[in-house]
């Protein structure tokens, strides 16, 4: 059976009450239930982890391919604009990442426009709210089904 693997970095466990201006009302618990719904819907199995600690979500991309994770959807929080460590263990494993953030980063304080680590993931899907991760689901389980 084919793995995605969802992560989510530094803050996001806040997700609902968490300026909800910008990131909405929609808990954590709420994405992660959505995406293994779509993903079961497809067969693919779905494996969440969230850390406010960058050498959690380092841990979690190296042993990715031990785990037969086939693909990793990525919030990386802030640790995506400066995180080079997080950046280097995404480059060191053969597991496509998909990046995504709820808000536009783009249209938000400077410091956000710049991701490390866009250069070595697949793609980026970002401003769609909630609907970034959905997006990024249909996206790896279409990967993997062209891989079959």
């Amino acid at each position: 059976m084919s793995k995605i693997l969802v992560m989510h970095g530094p803050n996001l466990n806040m997700l609902g009450t968490r300026e909800p201006e910008i990131y909405g009302s929609t808990t954590l618990q709420d994405i992660n239930e959505m995406l293994a719904q779509q993903a079961a819907e497809q067969g693919v199995e779905t494996e969440f982890y969230q850390s406010n600690y960058e050498g959690g979500l380092i841990d979690m991309i190296q042993q990715a391919p031990a785990k037969g994770v086939d693909f990793i959807i990525l919030n990386a929080g802030a640790f995506t604009h400066y995180s080079i460590a997080l950046r280097d263990a995404i480059a060191s494993v053969n597991v496509p990442v998909i990046e995504v953030h709820i808000s536009n980063v783009h249209t938000r304080e400077e410091f956000r426009h710049k991701s490390v680590i866009a250069p070595v993931v697949m793609g980026q899907i970002l401003g769609f709210g909630t609907d970034s991760y959905s997006a990024a689901m249909y996206v790896a389980m279409k990967k993997i089904k062209a891989q079959r």
